[in-house]
């Protein structure tokens, strides 16, 4: 990444909008994918400064839950989109975590398993 504070920019700046677009919804519960604590977890991980802005921003646009899903060695693989190896994928997710944890959030851990025990694990702790 040749300039990873100006693609860190562009993406907190999605990440707000899709939180803006997100509490617009008229619907129950929404799902992202990522959130805007994971802009700074990925900054930090890189070793890269980046202004108050970023962590204004994790302050101000807040999620009622964060699940987080730790590497799993058995299903990880490396490609286009996801190219860190599994230890660099194991010191990024220490890295997400300790973000939620500096924001205030208490992330909740999904264990390995199927795809249907582990969307229960999410479900049951939404209601619970």
């Amino acid at each position: 990444m040749e300039q990873p504070l100006l693609f860190s920019e562009k993406l907190l700046e999605a990440r707000i909008n899709q939180h803006h677009e997100a509490v617009k919804l008229p619907k129950e519960r929404i799902f992202l994918d990522r959130g805007i604590p994971d802009v700074v977890a990925y900054m930090d991980y890189l070793g890269t400064q980046y202004p108050a802005a970023f962590t204004k921003a994790c302050e101000h646009h807040k999620y009622d839950k964060i699940f987080l899903l730790p590497p799993w060695k058995e299903i990880y693989t490396s490609d286009n989109e996801r190219y860190e190896s599994f230890e660099q994928a194991l010191v990024i997710h220490k890295h997400l975590k300790n973000s939620y944890l500096t924001y205030g959030y208490e992330p909740i851990e999904v264990p390995t398993g199927t795809v249907a025990s582990r969307s229960s694990f999410i479900m049951n702790s939404l209601d619970g």
